[in-house]
């Protein structure tokens, strides 16, 4: 940081990478990240799709939000951070933060095309992004990121909200939930049946 400003320096290519090479890394990381995202998307889905759509607006108490206002305060935040990444800052004067806490959607349907549309304006920034633009800078409030550190903040952010998701779903759905990942006291059999389909273990 130089007075305030964000200022990016090239290191000495020690490793003997090519430029073809940066690029490839560039491109490697964007789909990484992609695939994190779509996983964290996947996960919520999976969590929330197994309760009734009446249940997405219960809160577990009333110092709590409830999976459907997660679910738009996500949706809202996508919408403020990636629509012009690079050209503006991603606290848009148009977001209205407070009432992304509120649920007045009239119906599930609103509910889940507000989700997606906060997902597909995410998706269209990453797509959009080329491996030489992770290194510009874009503001967030005011303060100097680059293109990678708010990606970071971004997976640390939806991350944080997609475990609450799931806990508050697992919660609320009862003995009729069914197991995200691998179930309690079936670590063996898991990596077992992992096992068989891969190279074995070094």
């Amino acid at each position: 940081m130089r007075g305030g400003r964000l200022v990016f320096t090239r290191c000495r290519n020690d490793a003997g990478l090519t430029g073809d090479a940066v690029m490839d890394l560039g491109s490697a990381f964007m789909r990484s990240v992609r695939a994190k995202f779509a996983a964290q998307k996947e996960l919520a889905e999976r969590a929330f799709g197994q309760l009734p759509a009446d249940r997405l607006a219960v809160a577990l108490s009333a110092e709590t939000n409830s999976i459907a206002v997660i679910m738009k305060h996500l949706a809202g935040n996508m919408r403020s951070r990636w629509t012009d990444l690079l050209a503006s800052d991603g606290e848009k004067a148009w977001r209205d933060r407070d009432r992304e806490f509120v649920d007045d959607f009239a119906s599930h349907a609103d509910l889940l095309a507000y989700w997606e549309g906060g997902w597909s304006c995410l998706f269209a920034a990453l797509d959009a992004l080329a491996p030489d633009d992770l290194l510009k800078p874009v503001m967030i409030r005011g303060k100097p990121h680059s293109v990678v550190e708010a990606i970071h903040r971004q997976l640390d952010h939806y991350g944080y909200h997609v475990g609450q998701i799931v806990l508050i779903a697992r919660v609320l759905a009862g003995d009729t939930w069914q197991v995200l990942t691998v179930p309690r006291g079936g670590t063996k059999e898991y990596n077992a049946r992992v096992w068989q389909r891969t190279e074995p273990r070094p």
